[in-house]
């Protein structure tokens, strides 16, 4: 009788193992499986976020910083800061030109060579008149609504020496001006994107000494106010 009971016990032991056995099979297949799912999960997210990154560049949707506000300073050698505001809203394309332009230190060390009492006052590169820019004013299709009074900024057209250049579709991407007095026959023929807010009596005082060679407000040389350096940052 006790090796029936042996026999009985050792029986039932080993069932006991192998459904132990078991049991940590299949708690391992399931462990295996959810890690898959968890991985296939996190890899599924990672594609889409590309995939929606790509579709951003592809369309400009990450163009938007541009189409926001930005803020300016001009500093100009011995007459002080100039504080803008720039409307990326309304013409993005140019408030990004600038801005790169001012984070390359494009600007900086040129001057301001042009200015006419009441009129504006010019800056940047005067040497080149190579480098353009689509303007974004109504003349091109652009809608633009900032009118040029006092204290907008405006970018200056490709090899323009005219006082207004309405016919010019290229607008220079290194040449701006400042109004100084309201201009409003400017308006639909340049691409205006910003606004002093700070700063306007710089410009009062550029005009206000300039004495030009000719009738287009061409300083000499020797009298165009040097721009220290151009900043931007963005407007939070």
């Amino acid at each position: 009788m006790a090796k029936k009971k042996k026999n009985a016990n050792y029986v039932t032991e080993k069932k006991e193992r192998a459904k132990a056995e078991k049991e940590k099979a299949i708690r391992k297949k399931k462990l295996k499986k959810n890690i898959l799912i968890s991985a296939i999960s996190v890899l599924s997210v990672v594609v889409i976020a590309v995939g929606i990154v790509l579709l951003g560049f592809a369309f400009g949707w990450w163009e938007e910083k541009f189409e926001s506000t930005y803020h300016a300073e001009i500093v100009v050698e011995g007459y002080g800061t100039i504080h803008l505001e720039l409307y990326g809203e309304e013409a993005p394309k140019t408030v990004e030109n600038f801005v790169n332009k001012a984070q390359q230190g494009y600007f900086n060390g040129k001057s301001f060579y042009r200015a006419m009492d009441g009129f504006i006052a010019e800056g940047g590169n005067a040497d080149d008149s190579s480098a353009s820019l689509y303007g974004e004013f109504s003349a091109n299709g652009f809608e633009n609504n900032i009118s040029h009074k006092r204290g907008v900024i405006s970018m200056a057209h490709k090899g323009e020496e005219t006082r207004v250049g309405a016919s010019s579709k290229n607008s220079s991407a290194v040449r701006f001006f400042i109004v100084h007095n309201d201009s409003p026959e400017l308006d639909g023929a340049y691409a205006a994107f910003g606004m002093v807010i700070d700063g306007m009596d710089v410009i009062d005082k550029i005009c206000a000494d300039a004495e030009p060679i000719n009738d287009t407000g061409t300083l000499a040389p020797t009298r165009q106010p040097i721009i220290t350096s151009v900043s931007v940052h963005h407007s939070h």
